[in-house]
């Protein structure tokens, strides 16, 4: 076929959720059709919706479209070519309409990270079976083609590690808190106001969202059988301003992290926490609402794409692409090889990680305290690798911080000291603990 040459019969999509993302997808398949059509080969045209409420206001008018009100039904209709499923949710209407569609062997493109990350193994043996396409570069960081990079354009290497800001609102959170001095309570009500945080914020503060993204870079970065439950998930909730303020000062940012490395015999880490980063580091500049994926290889050494994770335009671009990579007919398996070749997931133990850490101890300002807490880590043989306390209260009895940066050890070890040193009478608050991530070569 000519460059230049479009296919007679379009290609017919079905849409299932028109909410943020559906609507805006809508909406840039009108308004870009003749690029898009040029870039896929065909016409790429709306021929059905399906959405909770038929009456609701749309930002782009939906009359002239057929309507479902069993996004199953459109998915079972012999007028659609491929459906993309933006209902969310893991189980439920999301993951039949996906069956569904796989089931007859047609295209399905989903923004759904929670349904790929729990059922994307049992969905893509299902796509084999059925010879059709599933895709999902939406589901992971927004408009970075981050799936594509991996499964495609470092198809040549052996993946070692992947590192990522894969949550925008967190991202956003720590980034003004660092710039505003502000807690975290406050600037989430602020996030909430300005829509880049959910009345009920759980699933992106307490690092879940992160968690189902980082599963599937997981899964195709060392082409093992995706587990998310083996996903080691820690939140931001407990980051003070303080943190943060001695973070800059031991020449750190604080970042909710993403964090897949292959440990060979030791299995392969899937851990999402905060974490320190040096400051001169890529990805310690990556600000707001802005995700970014450093991916480590054999081959392609280190590289950073950074872009914006969430929101309609992001979002529906992904989508977009991926329906035109099924109109030109290039889709490649599902997590990079065919299922058959995956591999078992064998997680590495959170306790056998390696590297050092951040301590935040609240104690009174008395003699002997700090020799107590420094004999409590040399028992556990952690070493010391700087120190900071600040001036003696007036009160001695007064609580006053002590923040030690330790070198490389284990987790089991510094947790256990954490626990016997809490439970020193000279301690006042539970400790506060915070891995660093180096970046080193």
């Amino acid at each position: 076929m000519a460059g230049n040459l479009i296919v007679s019969k379009p290609l017919r999509i079905g849409v299932a959720g028109l909410g943020t993302v559906g609507g805006g997808v809508l909406r840039l398949l009108r308004e870009n059709a003749d690029v898009i059509a040029r870039r896929a080969g065909r016409r790429v045209e709306v021929h059905a919706v399906s959405a909770r409420d038929r009456n609701r206001k749309r930002p782009v008018p939906i009359d002239d479209l057929e309507w479902y009100d069993d996004p199953v039904a459109m998915a079972e209709s012999a007028d659609i070519d491929v459906v993309v499923e933006l209902i969310g949710g893991s189980d439920g209407v999301a993951k039949a309409l996906v069956e569904a569609a796989l089931d007859r062997g047609i295209g399905v493109v989903t923004a759904n990270k929670a349904l790929i990350a729990i059922h994307g193994h049992a969905l893509a043996e299902r796509a084999e079976a059925h010879d059709a396409p599933l895709a999902f570069e939406a589901a992971v960081a927004g408009a970075i083609p981050i799936i594509k990079a991996m499964r495609e354009g470092l198809s040549a290497n052996r993946f070692s590690a992947v590192t990522a800001i894969l949550n925008g609102t967190c991202n956003y959170i720590l980034t003004q808190m660092r710039e505003t001095g502000q807690s975290f309570a406050s600037v989430l009500e602020e996030a909430q106001k300005l829509g880049y945080a959910e009345a009920d914020p759980s699933f992106d503060v307490d690092g879940i969202d992160a968690a189902h993204k980082l599963a599937i870079l997981a899964s195709i970065a060392f082409g093992r059988v995706i587990d998310f439950p083996s996903v080691h998930i820690e939140g931001i909730r407990q980051v003070t301003a303080e943190d943060i303020v001695y973070a800059a000062e031991l020449g750190y940012r604080i970042k909710l992290l993403a964090i897949a490395r292959d440990g060979g015999e030791a299995g392969i880490e899937q851990r999402v926490h905060p974490c320190m980063v040096p400051a001169d580091a890529p990805i310690a500049h990556v600000e707001g609402v802005f995700n970014a994926v450093v991916t480590e290889t054999d081959g392609a050494d280190r590289t950073m794409i950074e872009g914006r994770g969430a929101g309609e335009g992001p979002t529906a671009s992904a989508v977009i692409a991926d329906i035109v990579d099924i109109a030109r007919g290039r889709f490649s398996p599902v997590f990079g090889v065919p299922c058959a070749d995956l591999e078992p997931f064998r997680p590495a133990r959170m306790q056998d990680h390696r590297g050092p850490y951040y301590m935040r101890c609240t104690v009174s300002d008395r003699p002997g305290v700090i020799a107590d807490i420094a004999a409590v880590l040399s028992t556990y043989d952690i070493s010391i690798e700087s120190f900071l306390q600040r001036g003696r209260s007036n009160n001695d009895d007064a609580p006053v911080p002590v923040v030690i940066v330790t070198h490389e050890t284990q987790e089991a070890a510094i947790v256990e000291a954490v626990r016997r040193i809490d439970a020193l009478a000279s301690v006042r608050e539970a400790t506060h603990l915070i891995r660093i991530e180096t970046f080193a070569r």
